[in-house]
């Protein structure tokens, strides 16, 4: 018997509703492993080691933490604009932060957050440091007044080693030979050879380990050590000495396994007009296309090499194209992705990427050998260890101190953004012997040590003024300009408060906030599970997935979780539950009316969503703008109790709703006392 047209849809719809009851405990599993990956690991490396299948591990990405939290330090500097015009002062002042900024990001400090203010006439300068222990070190460095230089490629030749410092060099080397001989001598005498690399080896990286380098591949090891490797067999110790730019090795080698697989492949370019690396070709992008479908319907295996000779633009073309073996992730996405999924011997095309239009031919794919190798190292020595490196720019004598000013200009006929310079009568001077001696060469301007800017002298500069040109957008333009007068204007800054929030006092602070958290939220799931019974016990599930997905949400896009964000989290979860309780009670009043069970769920979620929308978007206005005029604490809260707001509605509206639907077929009709909840007798 076939089913009537009005149980089919009613068939659908129920499946939906199952598949979404699925989703949601699905969504619960993975936003609780994201969160907390360690428990997930545990299980993970567990069954790796009962059954050997080697299932990767889900990495860990901490939450970030506030500075009350997390612990480091908050200082307030005074910037001394005195030396500085009124109208400029602003400027400079965010011209100093940014060099602040830069500073401390070269430290490796994480999420660090700087803030100018203005305080009547005084403007501040407030550093919040999560993490930092050493604050003196951090004072110091914050502290300097910004170093602006002008410096020139450096076309010294290098010194040759002098005959002393060679001997000095074939000395070293012919002991550490001796060295490295006596030490095979003791391996092959039978002494343990882990026991000898800890005693002896100069890897520091592998040294503790006994010598191991675990397993090495082409591309990620030294040529000579994966020669050796391949050439030996499993259990070779001490065999020969292996020179290397390190020095000498002496290895062992273990097993072998299959590494990642990498493939072989030749091809043919053609390129066109504005595609990457292409000066020379006359093509069009449509000519290139029919050009290179040309080329593709003639090739073969037999004359693929001779094609690339002959039309490839790739300088692969005089070898036939042949690009030897890789791996992924060694080649642009496009190109690897047309060659991995190609079969051996086929050739495909024409395969589009930034270069322009392929032919690929691939011609092999297998995995790579990878060889468990330990060693112990006795360096040796070169000329670098004499002789520095070269510096690659050198000073000019110019710096922030002959700059009047920077300033953003447009060009006059082209309307291009531009940065201008003006030098004193000094830094005329220097500046004009500067462009006379680098014309058609880079000069590049460095703060704090660091490159900002480096443009060509296009032409000599005999008055002092100067524009830096280049395809800027006002955006970089400004901040170059900010970067130029915080090395030239004298803007000290001076600490007047630190205060230094201790590790320990963090972690204190951070468990009593999670403990209120989570009482809070068993609190209310306790609550609503005795007042409102069936759909209470409902409303804890949605809640256990706001919750989850909520933290989650919080650690993709980088919340930082101060006291404040937590205090607005908590708060959140009241909201959350708040509008459960609306769509409750509207289910009630329908139920008490007569209204059958599944009529009386989707009513009630009707009648409450008009109050639900209007309470959570008055409160996200007062979220935007505690985060627009708030200070950081303020932003901390509005920002955790809106994402939390926005999860509150999605979970509220969708996932109770879907739940409610799902038991509501278990029931009869018209219901009974498991959803009217904490209902007088008399009402019912």
């Amino acid at each position: 018997m076939q089913k009537s047209k009005h149980e089919q849809p009613a068939v659908n719809t129920r499946s939906k509703i199952r598949w979404g009851i699925v989703g949601i405990f699905v969504l619960i599993l993975i936003t609780s492993i994201f969160n907390a990956p360690a428990y997930a690991n545990r299980a993970i490396d567990a069954v790796n080691i009962a059954t050997q299948i080697g299932i990767p591990r889900i990495p860990d990405h901490p939450f970030q933490l506030g500075l009350d939290l997390q612990g480091g330090a908050h200082l307030i500097y005074q910037a001394d604009v005195s030396g500085v015009s009124f109208g400029d002062r602003a400027q400079a002042v965010e011209g100093v932060k940014d060099v602040i900024e830069r500073r401390i990001n070269a430290t490796g400090v994480s999420e660090p957050d700087v803030r100018t203010s203005k305080v009547g006439e005084d403007f501040r300068i407030n550093i919040e440091l999560p993490g930092v222990t050493d604050v003196s070190a951090a004072i110091s460095m914050i502290g300097q007044t910004p170093t602006l230089e002008f410096k020139e490629e450096n076309n010294m030749q290098p010194r040759e080693l002098a005959e002393e410092e060679k001997a000095q060099i074939d000395k070293y080397n012919a002991a550490a030979k001796n060295r490295a001989e006596s030490v095979i001598a003791r391996i092959k005498a039978d002494e343990d050879f882990e026991t000898v690399a800890k005693e002896i080896s100069e890897d520091e990286l592998s040294k503790n380990n006994g010598g191991f380098l675990n397993f090495i591949a082409p591309d990620r090891a030294d040529p000579e050590l994966y020669q050796w490797a391949l050439e030996r067999s499993e259990g070779d110790a001490a065999v020969d000495l292996v020179e290397n730019r390190e020095g000498f090795n002496i290895l062992k080698r273990g097993e072998d396994r299959d590494g990642e697989v990498q493939a072989g492949a030749s091809h043919i370019l053609i390129c066109y007009l504005g595609s990457r690396g292409c000066a020379n070709s006359q093509f069009t992008k449509e000519e290139a296309y029919e050009r290179a479908k040309s080329v593709f319907d003639k090739a073969n295996a037999g004359n693929f090499a001779a094609l690339a000779k002959e039309y490839s633009t790739d300088p692969s073309a005089q070898s036939g194209g042949d690009l030897g073996k890789f791996g992924k992730g060694m080649m642009v996405k496009e190109f690897e992705d047309a060659v991995f999924s190609a079969k051996v011997g086929q050739i495909i095309g024409p395969v589009e990427t930034e270069f322009g239009y392929h032919i690929i031919y691939k011609t092999s794919e297998e995995p790579v050998k990878e060889y468990e190798l330990w060693r112990i190292l006795i360096k040796t020595q070169s000329a670098t260890d004499i002789l520095p490196p070269q510096e690659q720019w050198i000073s000019t004598g110019l710096s922030g101190s002959q700059l009047e000013r920077a300033e953003v200009v447009t060009d006059g006929q082209t309307g291009a953004v531009q940065v201008s310079l003006q030098f004193n009568s000094e830094g005329t001077d220097l500046f004009k012997g500067i462009t006379e001696r680098n014309v058609g060469k880079p000069v590049a301007i460095f703060l704090d040590g660091l490159p900002i800017s480096i443009p060509t002298v296009q032409t000599i500069i005999p008055n002092g003024k100067a524009v830096i040109t280049g395809s800027f957008n006002i955006v970089e333009a400004r901040l170059l300009s900010q970067r130029l007068n915080a090395g030239a204007l004298p803007v000290p800054v001076n600490l007047v408060s630190q205060q230094t929030i201790g590790a320990s006092l963090g972690a204190e602070s951070l468990q009593k906030s999670l403990k209120a958290g989570v009482f809070a939220l068993l609190v209310v799931m306790l609550f609503m599970v005795l007042y409102y019974r069936l759909p209470g016990i409902l409303s804890v599930i949605a809640l256990i997935l706001y919750f989850s997905l909520t933290m989650a949400v919080f650690k993709i896009i980088g919340v930082t979780l101060s006291l404040a964000g937590i205090a607005g989290l908590i708060l959140s979860i009241g909201m959350a539950v708040d509008a459960n309780v609306l769509i409750f009670e509207r289910l009630k009043e329908e139920l008490r009316r007569g209204k059958s069970l599944k009529a009386a769920i989707e009513e009630g979620f009707l009648r409450a969503w008009s109050s639900i929308r209007d309470g959570n978007i008055s409160t996200l206005i007062t979220c935007l703008l505690l985060i627009w005029f708030g200070s950081s604490f303020v932003q901390g809260f509005a920002v955790t109790l809106a994402v939390g707001v926005l999860v509150s509605m999605f979970t509220a509206i969708t996932v109770t709703r879907v739940m409610l639907r799902f038991v509501a077929a278990w029931f009869p009709r018209f219901g009974n006392a498991l959803f009217l909840g904490a209902a007088k007798k008399s009402e019912l």
